[in-house]
């Protein structure tokens, strides 16, 4: 079985793709993040994915364009449902692009971070696949995340401090007046 994977990152593809693999499958990588910001974040996750798949000889189709405006303009005005919208607009591409592909199946490595919501990217990819007529692979890679960010630490690669929108950039870094504050070690000072 040859799946499309999205992948948002190098860190978090290598538990995943491993996986796949030891299941017998072939995996080409898809970068295609439309939610990630700021603009030099996407590169920076763009360019350490494109070195490290070499390494292990992971196929890579990157969308290069960068689609933020489009992701803000769905998410602005319900920013807590944006997590939807994010797994909903990557899913899509991604069937679309398996399927044009003459692809199996398709997946992504969203499956590997405790920090997504699983239960949400599971039912949506399953209503993606069920749109595009190609099968959604789904496996709770979650056990094996920690295993995979010490390889990526091992393998001096990139590994990114929030999700990727401006939204979870928020989330880890501000607290409002009078709230609770981050703690100091994910404080970033600012110089003057």
């Amino acid at each position: 079985m040859h799946i499309l994977l999205h992948t948002c990152c190098a860190p978090c593809s290598i538990a995943v793709v491993d996986g796949l693999r030891q299941e017998g499958m072939t995996v080409t990588a898809y970068y295609y993040n439309p939610n990630i910001h700021p603009y030099m974040e996407f590169r920076r996750r763009k360019e350490t994915l494109e070195a490290y798949a070499p390494t292990i000889d992971l196929p890579l189709i990157v969308e290069e364009e960068y689609e933020l405006a489009m992701f803000l303009r769905n998410v602005a005005e319900r920013p807590e449902e944006r997590c939807a919208f994010c797994y909903q607009v990557r899913l899509e591409r991604t069937a679309a692009q398996a399927r044009s592909m003459g692809l199996d199946g398709f997946s992504t490595t969203l499956l590997v971070s405790p920090y997504q919501n699983q239960d949400q990217i599971v039912v949506i990819g399953n209503q993606v696949a069920q749109a595009y007529g190609i099968p959604f692979i789904a496996r709770d890679f979650r056990p094996s995340f920690r295993q995979g960010q010490q390889a990526a630490r091992e393998l001096g690669l990139y590994r990114q401090p929030y999700c990727g929108c401006i939204y979870s950039e928020q989330e880890r870094y501000y607290r409002p007046p009078g709230g609770k504050g981050a703690p100091a070690e994910r404080r970033t000072p600012i110089k003057v």
